[in-house]
């Protein structure tokens, strides 16, 4: 079995994670989605827009790159939460002391 070459490019990095990441809050925001489905609906979206958009000529690498675009979209929602909740409480305790 041949494994097929999976190239990321601009698109990969730049383009598909922000946008899957921006789709499903905008989703979150007007559909009223529990919060409990987001990382569900950020792997789907991330298929989706890989499988039938940036790798068309490949189900498999489609398939690969889908779940790199959904998981890189839910990690980098969490650390950025996780980075603003943090400075905001750290923030929060120095002007309160």
């Amino acid at each position: 079995m041949d494994f097929p070459t999976i190239q990321t490019n601009f698109w990969d990095a730049v383009i598909a994670v922000p946008v899957v990441m921006i789709i499903t809050q905008l989703l979150k925001i007007f559909l009223k989605i529990p919060k409990k489905y987001v990382p569900t609906i950020a792997l789907a979206l991330g298929l989706f827009i890989s499988v039938f958009i940036s790798h068309r000529h490949s189900l498999v690498a489609g398939l690969f790159m889908g779940w790199f675009y959904g998981y890189s979209a839910i990690g980098s929602y969490a650390s950025l939460k996780t980075t603003i909740l943090s400075y905001l409480q750290k923030r929060k305790e120095k002007h309160s002391n």
